[in-house]
């Protein structure tokens, strides 16, 4: 396998209002890579960019521009990343993170990323949107959604949410339509019963909720135990993965997946299959070696350490692929949209949504 010399990029950037500015501010060389990060103070919705390419040869099968999500769909790659970097994959990454999803989704179809972790729904709705040139390739990861409380809301069961303000993050996405799922089931409507405060990020969240002596939250993995290491009060109080499974008729509840442009894939077969093998060893090698994958995470500014190394067995991560995979998401999809079609994007993809083998 051919030695490549990698650059790592790293772009924090910034929103001011709709405005987003760029500070490079260093650029450092050791051995064989080379270093340059670009960081801005973080606020609430803040990106990062990570870029790892080879820098003289390219690898025998090319580069994936790979996109993740600030959370477990990214922590799910770190040792994929890190391998990148060591230059001991069949090819280059270069990998872009962003906080939110309906920032990655057009990058995915603009071509700025090749392969991109989404929520599940989202994928449907970018496939329904872009006349099918999305593909499913991987579930990335199961039920990480909580909610919380602080001070005493005595908040008991999914019940006792009725009449609630939740503050949470994931509007459109994941959380809202499993929210919305769960409390239909126990007669509520998620638009009359609670009132929800949708902020643009976790980080937003938890600064809305820090100076609050009351609040009910509702946070996935690794935000959750952010959350109660910054605030101690914090309490989780129900799991909504369970909740989810209690109701019996929804399938696996599913955060993310892996999706891909469908020309992409049609030109790059070998390579799209290497790189789901890579990631499946990589969740692997993740959740069976937490206190090193953490290190790796706070590596690639996810989250720090020893948090990571606090929320990577809470966070869920799988690799799905196949007709396992066909078949969750298709359960999952169908139960979104008997609720809401346009949680999907008006109507279930079909069978070229998904890529069920080598």
């Amino acid at each position: 396998m051919a030695q490549n010399k990698y650059i790592l990029e790293v772009v924090m950037k910034k929103r001011i209002l709709a405005i987003m500015a760029c500070a490079l501010l260093a650029l450092t060389a050791c051995g064989k890579t080379n270093v340059k990060e670009s960081v801005s103070s973080g606020e609430s919705g803040s990106e990062q960019t990570t870029v790892a390419q080879s820098s003289e040869n390219e690898s025998s099968l090319g580069t994936i521009k790979l996109g993740g999500l600030k959370g477990p769909t990214s922590i799910g790659m770190v040792k994929l990343l890190d391998d990148a970097k060591k230059g001991s994959l069949s090819y280059s990454v270069t990998f872009d993170m962003e906080t939110a999803p309906d920032v990655m989704a057009p990058k995915l179809l603009n071509g700025e990323v090749d392969i991109a972790t989404l929520p599940v729904n989202m994928g449907s709705v970018l496939f329904n949107k872009s006349d099918g040139k999305v593909v499913m390739l991987d579930a990335s990861t199961l039920g990480v959604l909580y909610i919380l409380e602080k001070g005493d809301m005595n908040i008991k069961s999914i019940d006792d949410l009725k009449g609630k303000t939740i503050v949470a993050h994931g509007q459109g996405a994941t959380p809202e339509y499993s929210l919305g799922y769960i409390l239909s089931a126990h007669g509520m409507d998620i638009n009359k019963d609670v009132t929800m405060d949708w902020k643009s990020s976790a980080d937003e969240v938890l600064a809305a909720v820090e100076n609050m002596d009351s609040a009910v939250v509702m946070l996935p993995q690794p935000f959750v135990t952010v959350a109660q290491t910054k605030m101690p009060g914090l309490q989780t109080v129900l799991d909504l993965t369970k909740e989810w499974d209690a109701i019996g008729t929804g399938g696996k509840l599913i955060t993310a997946g892996i999706f891909v442009r469908s020309d992409f894939l049609e030109s790059n077969k070998q390579l799209v299959d290497e790189f789901l093998d890579d990631y499946t060893d990589s969740v692997k090698w993740i959740n069976e070696n937490v206190e090193e994958a953490s290190k790796l995470v706070e590596e690639n500014d996810i989250i720090k350490a020893p948090v990571a190394a606090k929320a990577i067995p809470y966070c869920n991560l799988v690799s799905i692929t196949g007709d396992e995979m066909k078949k969750d998401a298709e359960d999952y999809l169908k139960t979104l949209f008997d609720a809401d079609p346009k949680s999907v994007g008006g109507a279930l993809p079909g069978e070229e949504f998904y890529y069920t083998g080598k």
